[in-house]
């Protein structure tokens, strides 16, 4: 699946080891580290379209493509296809970037403004079959100016828009010739990265080689093979005996190859998870007593120290502990006396067999999970194990993916999530009530107003770290953006009117938050409380002119 979002009670935080071989039959590798060869790697897993059109790499996680920025090592942004970070105007509207010179695809054809706007514009199309649309809302219009430079105006200030921009770009001269959704470059791809794809064999390899016009310099692999092997321990058993010169493997197997001569274990430190899904249709998984006692009865800690071989930290959320968005005090241990105090008081009562029932429906569910990945059933079983205990039922299934998510809307899942680690990128999408059956978003269609105000007004308080309101030419609201878009709103009544004002579903979507626009004071409502407040500034704007606001905090865009 292009792209996994889920719902649920959050199980455990999973921390994925990579094994590699530092050495590999054939010459695939050197002792030094520096492959001089063919190299062969397992993965549990094969892409069902190598289009960024339809979802693919579209967080940056790409070979054959690049975006206009990608991330370091470290998840920061840096210009990738963009000669530079983007510059950003218009009090966050309008963010504008220039293309790096000389860039081509691997096809001769030299990238321009236009491929960045075909890209853009045909991913938004209503007619392109993807599921991630939803995650450029805040875009209006993208346009080519000349063939050098993207301007993008947003409908809204959005603070995280430039990570978005990670998003791989296509060749229009290749991709709109055809159906986004059928064509051939669905499977034949051209893009601008370090590899083309050479051979992709449905369901068993995909070879790569080095692209020579790469922008970026030579590769040091020349090329390469993702080896689609589904099981775990078929990629360890194909590892060992050599077959691999590394794989993807989860940490309890990753930790047999450690003391192994030559090999090395890498690992990833990540935001990816894994959680149960409880869709609200359901009569037991949508009843939030059942949800509060499953949250309570299931021992992260176990998991993370039997499953993950101590790989992994305790989840209660999407973000995990030592985020600075992670909100502090929420971490839970496991409750089996609370658990069943929730649900004694919700009238489920414990039959002969231990399994509790409210007014004739058992307390029983089925829990699916995606087949040959042995993390997620282990995950699955210990969280029915745990939910027994509870007096809770709950069956484990295997199951493909496309078994899976004609189900999922009724149907629990052990599914899985990753982020660059933006909480706006995972929150809105696992949780808002507008997202709910959109593909993979909000899978379980949770729907709860409170949750997508909260969510709504969140998004409003990312806009900036300090805001500024100006009426005749000066300042009339300073303030930091998390007391400006409160619960309470601004103070100054001409800063309400605007906030009323502004097309956002930020806004719109928390009706009467914001106090009636009464009378306009003629000089700044806050100079009494400004350090670089004059007499000036207590009176009304000269006639004929206007004066800018001196205040050393805020921004010269707006002061000017």
């Amino acid at each position: 699946m292009s792209t996994r979002r889920i719902r649920g009670a959050a199980v455990t935080a999973a921390l994925t080891a990579a094994v590699t071989a530092c050495s590999a039959p054939g010459g695939g590798g050197s002792g030094d580290g520096k492959a001089t060869g063919p190299v062969v790697l397992g993965v549990a897993s094969e892409p069902d379209t190598l289009s960024p059109l339809l979802g693919y790499g579209k967080d940056g996680n790409s070979k054959i493509f690049d975006g206009l920025l990608a991330r370091d090592a470290d998840l920061r942004l840096k210009p990738a296809l963009a000669a530079e970070l983007p510059k950003i105007t218009d009090g966050g509207r309008t963010y504008t970037y220039a293309l790096r010179d000389g860039v081509e695809f691997s096809d001769g054809e030299p990238l321009t403004a236009a491929d960045v706007v075909y890209t853009y514009r045909t991913v938004l199309d209503a007619k392109t079959n993807n599921t991630f649309k939803s995650e450029l809302d805040a875009v209006k219009e993208v346009e080519a100016s000349g063939d050098d430079k993207v301007v993008f105006t947003l409908k809204y200030p959005y603070a995280p828009f430039a990570a978005r921009t990670v998003l791989p770009i296509v060749p229009e001269h290749v991709a709109g010739k055809e159906d986004p959704n059928t064509g051939s470059f669905n499977t034949k791809p051209v893009g601008t990265g370090p590899y083309v794809l050479s051979r992709w064999s449905k369901g068993e390899k995909l070879t790569f080689k080095a692209n020579p016009r790469y922008w970026g310099g030579k590769p040091k692999v020349k090329t390469f093979t993702m080896a689609i092997i589904g099981d775990d321990d078929v990629r360890a058993t194909r590892l060992r005996s050599g077959d691999l010169d590394g794989a993807v493997l989860p940490p309890n197997l990753a930790a047999t190859f450690e003391d192994e001569a030559g090999r090395r274990t890498y690992e990833a430190r990540s935001y990816d998870f894994r959680a149960v899904t409880l869709p609200t249709a359901n009569e037991v998984t949508g009843d939030r007593a059942i949800r509060r006692a499953l949250d309570a009865a299931v021992d992260r800690e176990a998991m993370v120290d039997k499953i993950l071989d101590g790989a992994g930290r305790p989840a209660y959320g999407p973000l995990p502990v030592d985020d600075p968005a992670f909100t502090k005090d929420i971490e839970r241990t496991k409750n089996l006396g609370k658990a069943g105090k929730i649900l004694d008081e919700a009238g489920w009562k414990p039959g002969e067999d231990g399994i509790r029932s409210r007014d004739g429906q058992r307390a029983s569910f089925d829990l699916l999970y995606p087949s040959g990945d042995k993390v997620r059933q282990d995950h699955a079983l210990a969280y029915a194990s745990d939910a027994k205990k509870a007096g809770i039922d709950v069956k484990v299934e295997s199951a493909t993916w496309e078994v899976i998510e004609p189900r999922m809307k009724d149907t629990a899942v052990l599914a899985g999530f990753g982020s660059t680690g933006d909480p706006d990128f995972g929150l809105y999408t696992l949780l808002h009530s507008s997202l709910a059956g959109d593909g993979f978003n909000n899978m379980a269609r949770y729907d709860n107003p409170a949750v997508d105000r909260a969510l709504d007004l969140a998004a409003a308080e990312r806009i900036a770290d300090r805001v500024a309101v100006m009426y005749a030419g000066r300042i009339v609201e300073l303030a930091d953006a998390t007391v400006f878009f409160g619960p309470a709103g601004p103070r100054h009544p001409y800063s309400r009117g605007l906030l009323r004002a502004l097309p956002d579903r930020a806004f719109t979507a928390i009706p009467g938050m914001l106090p009636e626009l009464g009378d306009l004071p003629a000089g700044c409502a806050f100079a009494a409380r400004c350090d670089r407040a004059t007499d000036i500034c207590a009176g009304p704007p000269p006639t004929g002119g206007a004066l800018a606001c001196h205040h050393p905090h805020v921004p010269e865009d707006v002061r000017a």
